[in-house]
């Protein structure tokens, strides 16, 4: 599975971004879909994540701000971010649980990260 992640850049604090992944490859379902950030110096960090089931979870920081959402039958997965502030900035990276179908019939369970998009925040 491939997540191809788009929509960052440069903004002022106050403005929104929209933060889109397309997760593609063969004979795969996801089960789980997330977006993770990592600030300049610190730690990669969970921002928000929707699972099958469609119950959202958001890191404290970003509630009320950022909405994650999930288009299934696309197998992508987008995150609104609004009122972006300077704490916001970092690189931010898609991130997938699914299940594949081998040759063989059986199913694997993997996860997978795309390649990361900046997301830059100015004051």
């Amino acid at each position: 599975v491939q997540l191809q992640a788009s929509g960052g850049g440069l903004v002022q604090a106050g403005e929104s971004l929209r933060l889109s992944c397309q997760a593609s490859g063969s004979r795969f379902s996801i089960n789980y879909m997330a977006w993770y950030r990592q600030p300049p110096g610190k730690q990669r960090e969970l921002v928000a994540a929707i699972p099958n089931n469609g119950r959202t979870n958001y890191a404290d920081s970003v509630k009320g701000r950022f909405t994650i959402s999930r288009d299934t039958a696309k197998n992508t997965v987008s995150l609104q971010m609004n009122n972006l502030n300077a704490e916001d900035t970092a690189v931010y990276y898609c991130y997938a649980v699914a299940t594949l179908q081998s040759d063989s019939d059986s199913e694997i369970l993997d996860h997978y990260w795309g390649q990361g998009t900046q997301v830059t925040v100015s004051s």
